[in-house]
């Protein structure tokens, strides 16, 4: 088998070194727009096996003559660039995987469905980690019920030390933080959609050895759950988690306007506050040296066997030091490298554009995790 990775930044080079490890991929290819940073990636993650060239991810005809030279392809380069890809996929006859990020992004590939399904292939967005593998637990755990009557998502990113005043570090892009801060989120109440602010309804929750914390609204993380289960369940929504304090602290700045993209006059420059703003994130938040861990938990509520039931799914992961891909390199694209590998390899048989929590198999998704050292834990009990 043959697999693409697109975009060799943190997210590319954990994909590229997840597949180059498994044992019946011959080759894994890695693209980006800076050629001797693929080059650079592919000596150091590829295993041997990686192919490094240059690509421009918004040149779809260059990426349709890629492509046809492999049996799947995965996009970490930003969400915008996701239905281009997705048009050069299908026609090139590649399975296509990405980390999406943006619901509207996510409505145009969905639209390309009947395209997908004549060129004979799978397009899977939003499958990192929330959007992203929280989806196939989701699935997962809806078919342990009779009925669910409630869904609760709560992932989060964050330094295993904490450092003020933010007690946040950079564990993914700054465009894709301030995206699911700044975004409308869709949850289900009474089993239809509703539509909420991002940072509201900040609520407390613990981890047992891990310390307290905070969640609150944040966008894409529910992705195309809400409308997978329209009806099916009552409740369900999806919080970022934090350390506490961090939204008092950094919803001011959003609110004042440090994320328009409608540009200042500075000068004799037009400037865009959000352009700025990124980049004093990746300047002062990015601690190279600091230690990163992802926390996840999903909480499920509704009856089994005629009983109440409450299931809980937890992962608690930290920063591999031997390999030296953080927490959030290997739960996202760790996710996305399977369901690539799983998509070339026929244990994926759904064809078309769909969501994850329709086209992957969970029972043989999660194996596949703890193979990797990302272990999930699922506790079950009877509420009263």
């Amino acid at each position: 088998m043959k697999i693409a990775v697109i975009g060799a930044g943190l997210m590319g080079r954990a994909a590229l070194y997840d597949l180059a490890r498994l044992d019946d991929i011959e080759t894994v290819g890695i693209y980006d727009i800076d050629a001797e940073l693929a080059r650079k990636m592919g000596e150091k993650y590829g295993g041997g096996k990686a192919v490094a060239g240059q690509l421009d991810a918004a040149d779809e005809d260059l990426v349709v003559e890629i492509l046809r030279g492999y049996d799947a392809a995965v996009s970490c380069v930003t969400y915008k660039y996701n239905p281009g890809l997705t048009r050069a996929a299908i026609k090139a006859g590649c399975h296509f995987m990405d980390l999406g990020g943006n619901n509207n992004v996510v409505r145009l590939q969905l639209e390309m469905n009947d395209l997908a399904a004549a060129a004979g292939i799978i397009v899977i967005p939003d499958c990192g980690l929330a959007p992203g593998m929280v989806s196939i637990f989701a699935a997962d755990g809806f078919n342990r019920y009779d009925q669910v009557r409630s869904l609760k998502i709560r992932v989060g990113g964050l330094p295993q030390s904490p450092r003020p005043p933010l007690n946040y570090k950079m564990v993914f892009s700054a465009e894709g933080l301030i995206n699911e801060y700044c975004e409308p989120c869709v949850i289900l109440e009474d089993g239809q959609k509703k539509m909420v602010h991002p940072m509201t309804a900040v609520e407390s929750l613990e981890f047992d050895g891990v310390g307290e914390f905070e969640a609150f609204y944040t966008s894409g993380g529910t992705s195309t759950l809400p409308d997978t289960f329209l009806g099916r369940i009552d409740f369900l929504d999806y919080k970022t988690i934090r350390y506490p304090g961090h939204c008092r602290l950094f919803k001011p700045m959003l609110e004042i306007g440090l994320a328009s993209r409608q540009p200042l006059d500075i000068g004799r420059q037009k400037i865009e506050p959000r352009e700025v703003f990124k980049a004093v994130l990746d300047r002062n938040l990015s601690y190279e040296d600091d230690l990163d861990m992802v926390l996840v938990r999903l909480i499920f509520e509704g009856d089994k066997n005629g009983r109440k039931m409450k299931t809980v799914y937890e992962i608690v992961d930290r920063q591999d030091t031997r390999s030296g891909l953080t927490a959030m390199m290997r739960t996202t694209a760790f996710p996305i490298a399977i369901i690539a590998w799983m998509a070339a390899s026929g244990q994926i048989t759904e064809r078309g554009v769909k969501p994850q929590e329709i086209a992957v198999k969970p029972s043989l998704f999660i194996p596949q995790l703890k193979k990797r050292g990302i272990k999930l834990d699922i506790k079950e009990e009877t509420c009263n």
